[in-house]
């Protein structure tokens, strides 16, 4: 370092944090947590409105998921061709753009409108993680990559929170649940009432859309590192890496593997379990409304804030997959217990669940980077890793299939406990590797 000046390893990280840049990337955590939360919203909303099954209401996050899904690898080429960057910006405007259709869907007030408008906003969102996870990994020292990223993701319980506070007072009204109300207008009164209520859905967005117009042209004026990998192999003149050499690396790689099927049930549960809380407290309180049960879903994203703090601060003095294993089995343990107990502690346990949420997605993702050592696939991987988020696309939509073969919605809270239990396994098994490694390097030392 000179005179202050950051300087890029050949690896592509800094040797030093740019903060203003780091904020920056940080705040796009919190609208795409934003985002992710208003479906939860969306869900309940359109379930009455639309008169949809369970499993139709998980098309929601089908959708949105799905969209990540399908522009995860595309997005790692932009970036690998260009920039973090341009990523970002691309990002954006995908999301501007998905925001602006809730407005003709509204009018239109059909649910193939509006999830046509989830999932352009979610491919937007796709960019967005797939370039903003990797890029506040990089954006100063190696051995701070994860803690890093963990301070990022603290940024996506706020938007979290932002989101569903916006969606209950924006969204859902006062007085008796939706439900209720339309079961006793006619056919008339309640195909109108449903289109005063579509109506309601808008007023959240609008509030995203300024917030993302002054994000697109700070992302466009202000300048980043590239942070871009210039790693040195030996007897290979060429120095990047092509897309077959990078996927057949990848598909060798065990550890990588396992930890890309951990991100895909960890995202089964974080999903499925935010997605049917507001439904479950509905189910076992019959007295609630929409605005009342959503309260839970604030509650969730708060202990969802507390988890990750608490988890930046054990990861920064413990070994990140022996805390991470901690969780996950308490997590699971919670959740059957949310799935079996045939009273309104369950609820509780559904909300509590979400601490536990806190660290497991920046950990399993940074973890499983580690995990690449020739870091000119760096950027692919990145993207492969956001791609298992599809398991917030199926999973959900299993859990909403399960409830409505059994009539429970507390029952289908079994499969995100099932989904949990291997996240702790594949944890259980990353710490005793871990373990091994470090007994290795003491007795070769």
């Amino acid at each position: 370092m000179k005179n202050g000046k950051i300087l890029q390893t050949p690896e592509g990280y800094l040797n030093k944090m740019p903060i203003f840049q780091f904020i920056l990337v940080s705040v796009l955590f919190a609208l795409w947590g934003a985002a992710s939360a208003l479906n939860d919203i969306l869900i309940t909303q359109f379930k009455t409105v639309f008169s949809l099954s369970d499993f139709a209401t998980a098309f929601v996050q089908s959708a949105f998921y799905g969209g990540y899904f399908l522009l995860a690898l595309p997005a790692s080429l932009l970036i690998k061709k260009t920039s973090y960057q341009v990523a970002i910006i691309c990002g954006l405007f995908f999301y501007i753009v998905g925001c602006y259709l809730f407005f003709p869907a509204s009018s239109m007030a059909t649910y193939g409108m509006f999830l046509l408008a989830i999932f352009i906003l979610a491919l937007g969102l796709s960019f967005l993680e797939t370039s903003a996870n990797t890029f506040s990994s990089m954006l100063g020292p190696k051995d701070s990559a994860t803690l890093r990223l963990n301070i990022s993701q603290t940024f996506n319980p706020i938007g979290c929170i932002l989101g569903i506070v916006l969606g209950k007072y924006l969204v859902f009204s006062d007085g008796a649940s939706l439900e209720e109300q339309m079961a006793g207008m006619s056919a008339n009164e309640a195909q109108a009432f449903g289109l005063e209520m579509l109506q309601n859905t808008l007023a959240p967005y609008k509030y995203i859309l300024a917030v993302l117009i002054v994000m697109l042209v700070l992302f466009i004026v202000v300048k980043f590192p590239k942070c871009k990998t210039q790693a040195i192999v030996p007897n290979v003149k060429d120095k990047s890496a092509g897309f077959k050499e990078t996927l057949k690396v990848l598909s060798k790689n065990t550890r990588f593997k396992k930890g890309v099927l951990a991100q895909f049930f960890y995202m089964g549960v974080q999903v499925g379990v935010w997605s049917f809380t507001i439904r479950l407290a509905l189910d076992m309180h019959s007295d609630l409304n929409e605005r009342v049960a959503s309260n839970y879903m604030i509650i969730s994203y708060v202990a969802f804030f507390v988890g990750r703090f608490l988890a930046n601060f054990l990861i920064a003095r413990y070994s990140s997959t022996r805390v991470l294993f901690i969780y996950s089995t308490i997590g699971s343990i919670v959740l059957a217990y949310a799935s079996i107990v045939p009273n309104v502690t369950a609820i509780y346990a559904a909300v509590f669940v979400s601490v536990l949420f806190g660290p497991c997605w920046p950990t399993i993702f940074a973890h499983t980077l580690e995990v690449v050592e020739d870091k000119r696939h760096v950027e692919m991987a990145g993207a492969i890793i956001v791609m298992a988020i599809v398991g917030g696309a199926i999973i959900p939509a299993v859990q909403g299939l399960v409830s409505d073969l059994l009539g429970s919605m507390q029952w289908s809270f079994m499969i995100p406990t099932i989904c949990f239990a291997y996240v702790a396994y594949y944890f259980y098994k990353e710490s005793k590797i871990e373990k091994t490694e470090r007994e290795k390097s003491i007795l070769s030392a």
